[in-house]
């Protein structure tokens, strides 16, 4: 396991809320480094547009603060890059007040937008609501699914076993949470892999493998005949909250 995959396993833990830090600012980040992990945050920072894009990608944020005079990238094009495969709230935090620069970054997909020089009283505030706006988007209709002895809350991002909490990585809720929101549904491999890695992984496909194993340790009644976490050969994987009782369960792995 990676140094990013053990921090992301213990904040699953203890339910902080990861956030990713983008600003060149050597000052800022450290003072954004200090504030938000006092608050409780899990904080993680980068100095650059590409390093944003791959931090997502390893990290898996709940929430990105982003910068937009980055050194290698305009924060835009980073929204942009973000949008393409994720759904992660971006709240910038820029010097640039001009009404225009606004306009723009929030076409491109971010979620708020805070002006420099900033009170982190504000700030703490619009992270709160982008986070409570997250959540209630991915809680949609059904936020609760059970299958087995497994309870997923979608909204809070928890899984429960047989009434006992299941810690999940972040790259396994990620997972998770897109096969549950289209139960019954193929997702082909590409699209898991650029959901949960980025555009730059698409080729990875023995992460899935991986990563679906861990997952229906924790989760299957019997892991070696898995019958709510599908694979389908070649194509993708699919859950079923009610798998039919004559399926073939040894689908390979």
């Amino acid at each position: 396991m990676s140094v990013a995959e053990r921090a992301g396993a213990r904040t699953a833990e203890t339910g902080a809320v990861r956030v990713l830090v983008v600003d060149d600012d050597p000052q800022i980040l450290r003072a954004l480094r200090i504030n938000l992990s006092a608050h409780g945050y899990h904080v993680t920072t980068a100095r650059d547009g590409r390093s944003a894009l791959t931090s997502v990608g390893d990290v898996h944020p709940d929430l990105v603060v982003l910068d937009l005079g980055l050194p290698d990238l305009d924060g835009t094009e980073v929204i942009t890059g973000l949008r393409a495969w994720t759904r992660v709230p971006i709240v910038v935090l820029s010097a640039r007040a001009d009404s225009v620069d606004k306009v723009t970054a929030l076409d491109a997909g971010a979620d708020d937008y805070v002006t420099k020089p900033f009170g982190m009283a504000e700030l703490l505030a619009r992270l709160r609501a982008a986070v409570r706006r997250s959540a209630t988007a991915t809680g949609g209709g059904d936020s609760l699914v059970e299958f087995a002895d497994v309870e997923v809350d979608l909204a809070r991002k928890r899984v429960r076993r047989a009434g006992a909490d299941v810690h999940l990585t972040p790259t396994e809720w990620e997972m998770l949470e897109l096969l549950v929101q289209h139960r019954g549904r193929l997702v082909s491999q590409r699209d898991l892999l650029r959901h949960v890695w980025g555009p730059r992984r698409e080729d990875r496909t023995n992460y899935l493998r991986v990563y679906l194993a861990q997952l229906r340790r924790k989760l299957e009644p019997d892991p070696s005949r898995p019958r709510h976490l599908i694979t389908e050969p070649g194509m993708g994987y699919r859950f079923e909250s009610t798998p039919d009782s004559t399926r073939d369960a040894l689908r390979e792995t």
